[in-house]
């Protein structure tokens, strides 16, 4: 969102590194070679936002990386716009306020450089120029999808190499093994389902957003995707949205694929649907029987994140990976209050719904 604001403002986007937690990191300490493990962003996208180019006849300045930024913009050049001046005025406003109230502070600023500070998050703990209070309350968020949807920051918005070569890589795993069918479709991915299944630290995580009666994040609230979350719901709720058992979802998958078939007597990629994706960092027995019931279920070709064949830098944009999956799957059970399952929305939902017509099912997790 960051990117489409200094676009719309006629402005380049200053990219950065990724930073994941610590404990995401694969490498031990004593092999890192800067003090923080970080990922290069365009390792993980590409596009504009990462650097890439714009479409043809578009004068908008490419995005640069923030170490470029300190050649060209050097600190005693650049105008500093501090976001208490603006986000207490906006607060409660609706995203595409937000969006235009930002947007005009930056056409009418005439300066060459502009770097957009905040403060210390004991004085705001969401510093963010578009923060968690915007994206977890979607009666306010609801109005940016169409500015972003349609915009050439989202529809140019494609994996890096990286990822892609991963996929690629990982591709003959979801070939069918069942019997073929007259209606079977020739891809797999339409053939597939992907499920998001986080555990390990999601535990705590989806505790403490019982805790606090969080609603869905992101894009995960959009009013045309199946399943919706009561305002207010409680911790039992949440538990069995955001840590589901091993028979809740089974019922779910169940559910979702006799959705699927309902809207297939319409569509024509009709066929089978026996390929079942686990998206998931667990590595306990968990895994072995969540793929045991589903056996049960009828699903010939099970993969989860654990069965990838990756090198050592597709393993650091592991994440990436598993929602390039899941954005080419028929149907994507996820899990509303996870980023991981917004940004697979957004690309699905960029891609898939509104430009090229493939069906895309988010069903996500709800109790019986």
């Amino acid at each position: 969102m960051n990117a489409h604001l200094a676009y719309a403002s006629g402005r380049a986007y200053v990219f950065q590194d990724y930073f994941w937690a610590e404990n995401h990191y694969r490498w031990p300490k004593e092999k890192w070679v800067d003090p923080e493990p970080r990922t290069p962003l365009n390792a993980i996208i590409s596009g504009p936002t990462a650097g890439g180019l714009w479409e043809a006849g578009d004068p908008a300045p490419r995005s640069i990386s923030d170490s470029w930024f300190d050649i060209v913009c050097p600190p005693s050049e650049r105008r500093i716009v501090d976001t208490r001046q603006i986000k207490p005025y906006v607060s409660s406003a609706p995203g595409n306020e937000v969006f235009h109230t930002w947007r005009k502070v930056l056409l009418e600023a005439p300066d060459k450089c502009i770097e957009i500070q905040s403060p210390s998050r004991k004085e705001d703990t969401h510093p963010q120029t578009f923060d968690q209070h915007l994206w977890l309350n979607y009666t306010r968020l609801e109005s940016l999808w169409a500015i972003f949807l349609d915009s050439p920051t989202s529809r140019l918005l494609q994996p890096s190499p990286l990822v892609l070569s991963a996929v690629d890589r990982n591709e003959y795993l979801f070939l069918p093994r069942s019997p073929r069918t007259q209606k079977s479709s020739p891809a797999s991915w339409h053939r597939m389902m992907a499920i998001h299944l986080r555990k390990g630290d999601f535990r705590k995580h989806c505790k403490a957003l019982g805790e606090i009666k969080s609603p869905w994040y992101g894009w995960n609230e959009l009013e045309f995707l199946p399943d919706r979350l009561t305002p207010g719901t409680g911790m039992e709720v949440h538990m069995k949205r955001c840590w589901p058992s091993v028979s809740e979802i089974v019922h779910k998958v169940r559910q979702a694929r006799s959705e699927y078939f309902t809207s297939q007597e319409t569509d024509s990629h009709s066929g089978v649907l026996d390929i079942m994706y686990l998206m998931t960092n667990d590595h306990s027995e968990f895994v072995d029987q969540i793929t045991n019931a589903l056996r049960g279920e009828g699903w010939f070709t099970i993969r989860t994140s654990n069965d990838l064949m990756l090198d050592q830098e597709q393993t650091d944009v592991s994440m990436a990976v598993d929602m390039e999956i899941a954005s080419k799957a028929a149907v994507f059970v996820g899990n509303g209050v996870s980023n991981s399952n917004h940004h697979a929305l957004r690309i699905s939902g960029a891609h898939d719904l509104a430009h090229s017509g493939h069906l895309l099912l988010v069903a996500l997790f709800i109790d019986a």
